[in-house]
């Protein structure tokens, strides 16, 4: 791992690595310049992300191309609805000298692609949710630590809801991202389509490794934050829990639910990345306002009048972000 002179120096290398980061993920995924942005903000973040829609989107794809160039372990666990717990963390087996022996679960992996993370009971869906938040797991009283760097991406399917269990909003908030995934341009498609019906297999070169993924995570830490990012970044989030000193007039009256500290945390932490891939040295109310979306999208939830009237989750939070 390379060595840096500062921490200036280390951000401008940041920004290089990311871009060659980013060029790498486009010989395989076409397009969804933004999706691939806010999952990179996520790793670097420490954060991890829930990602939705349709099938045939690449979601699977995705993960597994930025493990792959990244160097790191990568495990997909497919939720069903007959999934157990010890599926996901392991379990203990007799081995032949009669004692027990840990075998551990797909979660050992740096890089879990949790498939439909809605279709599998709350009990198994804890399982994942508990190792996402403490970074280990415990089996019959023992713990084991998680392989670092570890990032969860969960998607789910926005259709055929029948028979799934959704994540409660307590869950959900232990991501750090929601985000959709969109049908691609039709300029986009016919890439996609030319590029996947032929014989070519694009080569990928690994552009981080897991030790200065670590290191670029505590680089991102440590930028600096104006006072006045800080404020904004809190009263943004402020803005969305109802009836109280400082909600904005539309979250009184469209939704039942608005978002906890975690989201003024993520703010921060979110727009410190940003504005490191951007070439700045200390984020900006900007760099709030570029993750805000996928950041409260999943925090703060509409009430029968909001979807009465045909109000999105999305028009509210633009809403939000037209007071600066």
């Amino acid at each position: 791992m390379e060595q840096y002179k500062t921490d200036v120096e280390a951000i401008d290398a940041f920004g290089e690595k990311v871009k060659t980061l980013r060029a790498e993920i486009a010989k395989v995924i076409v397009g969804q310049d933004e999706v691939v942005e806010n999952v990179i903000i996520s790793i670097f973040s420490h954060g991890h992300v829930l990602l939705i829609g349709v099938p045939g989107l690449a979601k699977t794809l995705l993960v597994n191309t930025i493990s792959r160039v990244l160097g790191l372990s990568y495990s997909r666990i497919q939720f069903t609805p007959d999934l157990m717990p010890s599926d996901i963390i392991g379990t203990e087996i007799l081995d032949q000298s009669r004692s027990f022996k840990f075998n551990k679960g797909p979660v050992f992996a740096n890089i879990i692609l949790a498939d439909e993370i809605n279709r599998t009971p709350p009990k198994t869906q804890s399982a994942l949710l508990e190792a996402m938040q403490e970074k280990a797991i415990t089996v019959a009283g023992q713990s084991y630590k998680l392989d670092e760097p570890f990032f969860v991406l969960a998607t789910q399917n926005p259709i055929e809801q029948e028979g799934t269990y959704p994540l409660p909003e307590a869950q959900l908030d232990r991501f750090m991202f929601n985000i959709w995934l969109d049908y691609p341009s039709f300029e986009e498609e016919v890439n996609v389509v030319k590029t996947t019906t032929t014989t070519y297999v694009p080569e990928i070169k690994v552009v981080l490794s897991g030790k200065e993924i670590l290191y670029f995570q505590n680089l991102i830490r440590k930028i600096p934050v104006p006072d006045n990012v800080y404020e904004y970044a809190v009263r943004l989030a402020a803005k969305t829990r109802a009836n109280r000193p400082d909600s904005h007039p539309w979250a009184s009256e469209y939704l039942t639910w608005g978002a906890g500290p975690r989201a003024s945390q993520y703010l921060i932490i979110g727009a410190k990345c940003h504005a490191a891939i951007h070439g700045k040295y200390s984020p900006d109310i900007e760099d709030v306002r570029k993750v805000a979306t996928a950041i409260l999208r999943h925090r703060i939830v509409r009430n029968y009048k909001a979807e009465a009237a045909g109000i999105s989750i999305e028009n509210i939070i633009d809403e939000f972000l037209k007071e600066k």
